[in-house]
């Protein structure tokens, strides 16, 4: 099945039902609401793919199969509000299994770099700032990294991102605590003013 074509008169009738409605027909095998899920979901879904990807290629192959998984098994969401949740989970469970499998050699590269000195005006540079963010990001552990890209990136509640992961939400400002002060270690010298633009990225 191509999750990727476009929408076509028929499926318009779709666009304005509910996600607890769309999943229900995609459980029958409906292709058309299921083409308006992934239409609804996919901007999120591919860009916490590439924030947790490093921006790799493979982000698009990433998201395609989030949502295949969805489609082979919609039944197993109880809840259509966890959806999007449950979606970001999925994601950067497959960036996760990826990394695994395959050392991404040009972050560790990324990562060395950012232990050198670093000029002013280099650090006013904002695709210097966010190769150097996205480094020290990709190198966290998982839940921190997915905490971080659900609040600040995705601009979430802590509630939302709580529930989005399914712990509590002292449990993810403990993750996102934890995740700031290992950014600073990894960023080194001028990670102060680095971390300053972090709410502005993925914007």
């Amino acid at each position: 099945m191509m999750i990727d074509r476009p929408m076509t008169p028929q499926s318009a009738n779709w666009q304005t039902a509910t996600d607890a409605v769309l999943l229900a027909a995609s459980a029958q095998r409906n292709q058309q609401a299921f083409a308006v899920l992934v239409q609804r979901y996919h901007v999120p879904v591919y860009r916490v793919a590439w924030r947790l990807n490093g921006g790799h290629a493979d982000t698009d192959d990433i998201a395609q199969e989030t949502f295949l998984k969805l489609w082979n098994n919609p039944g197993q969401l109880r809840e259509a509000a966890a959806l999007k949740g449950w979606l970001m989970r999925v994601a950067s469970n497959l960036v996760m299994d990826r990394y695994r499998r395959k050392p991404m050699l040009e972050l560790e590269h990324a990562e060395d770099v950012a232990d050198e000195a670093v000029s002013a005006p280099a650090m006013l540079d904002q695709s210097y700032v966010t190769k150097m963010i996205d480094a020290a990001i990709a190198s966290l552990p998982d839940r921190q990294k997915l905490a971080l890209a659900l609040v600040h990136f995705e601009h979430m509640t802590n509630i939302a991102a709580a529930a989005a992961m399914e712990i509590s939400v002292d449990a993810l400002e403990s993750l996102l605590a934890r995740a700031r002060r290992g950014l600073k270690e990894k960023l080194g010298a001028g990670g102060r003013q680095l971390l300053a633009t972090l709410a502005t990225q993925g914007e």
